[in-house]
């Protein structure tokens, strides 16, 4: 629902575009029009003045509006991790290969849309566009233009860009955390095993822990056991980490991120196949979950 509300309200505001650029051209022809009038009525030299300049300048918006987009080049150059049914970017370079400044550019690629920015003389700049791909595996944004309403934002004008923008969408991250999995399979503290003898208590010992033939004896003290600390890898099952195929991929996705971003290694048992932390790189993963 959300998402629907913000492409009808990107639409509302590209539709208020339009209309603005048509009401303004309906304005001069009326207007124009009434001075023509004027001028034919009355002679008013003056009015054939201005007439001849508001001609004379509605017919060079077009070669000005051509000029100022015709030395852009724009062409597709990165992009950061993109996840499925998440807006992320896609990353285009613009260059102006003219000394001139390039006036109010705007970068499309339906539904979205950047806001208006001027490329200066012999610049080029990174300019981010949002994308929201609706599934994992390859993605492809065709169709993407450089567009601008200068001089007088009564023409529209377009410039096509040649490069796609082509990348690989990793499942969507979501499910369980890493720290609740890590609760359920073990203890964070690792295991106790063999008893090891007993401690002065502090006073803050559960009943289970407390060695009673010393409190007996008047003294207080608990139990000790050697504990077993736990590896620092940690090991994830396809086949038992959700229901679905989907869901698996998804929580997997989660978890991978998790584990890069508290430098933890894992392993992936994958139907077929086992993934390695240690072995392949964490992009390498994920475009194999990406691809499953």
């Amino acid at each position: 629902m959300k998402n629907l509300r913000s492409y009808l309200s990107h639409f509302r505001r590209r539709r208020y575009v339009r209309e603005r650029g048509t009401r303004f051209s309906l304005l001069v022809i009326v207007l124009l029009f009434g001075l023509f009038l004027e001028a034919y009525m009355h002679n008013f030299n003056l009015v054939y003045i201005t007439l001849f300049f508001v001609f004379a300048l509605a017919f060079t918006s077009e070669p000005v509006g051509i000029f100022n987009l015709r030395k852009l080049e724009a062409v597709f150059d990165h992009h950061p991790r993109l996840f499925a049914r998440e807006t992320g970017e896609c990353i285009y370079r613009i260059t102006n290969r003219r000394h001139t400044t390039a006036w109010a550019i705007t970068l499309h690629c339906d539904p979205f849309h950047t806001a208006a920015f001027r490329v200066d003389g012999g610049e080029t700049r990174p300019v981010p566009l949002k994308v929201q791909p609706k599934k994992r595996g390859y993605f492809v944004r065709e169709g993407c233009r450089l567009q601008s309403l200068f001089p007088l934002s009564t023409v529209r004008f377009f410039l096509p860009i040649s490069g796609d923008c082509r990348a690989l969408v990793y499942p969507q991250p979501k499910g369980q955390p890493l720290q609740a999995f890590r609760t359920q399979q073990h203890s964070p503290l690792g295991e106790e095993r063999d008893f090891e003898g007993i401690t002065p208590s502090d006073g803050h010992a559960s009943l289970s822990r407390i060695h009673w033939p010393s409190v007996a004896r008047g003294e207080s003290a608990v139990k000790h056991f050697r504990r077993e600390e736990q590896t620092r890898e940690l090991i994830f099952d396809f086949q038992r980490c959700a229901g679905e195929d989907e869901a698996r991929l998804s929580q997997l996705t989660l978890w991978v991120l998790e584990c890069e971003q508290t430098r933890r290694d894992f392993r992936i048992r994958m139907p077929g196949r086992e993934l390695d932390s240690r072995k392949e790189s964490i992009d390498a993963i994920l475009e194999h979950l990406a691809l499953y």
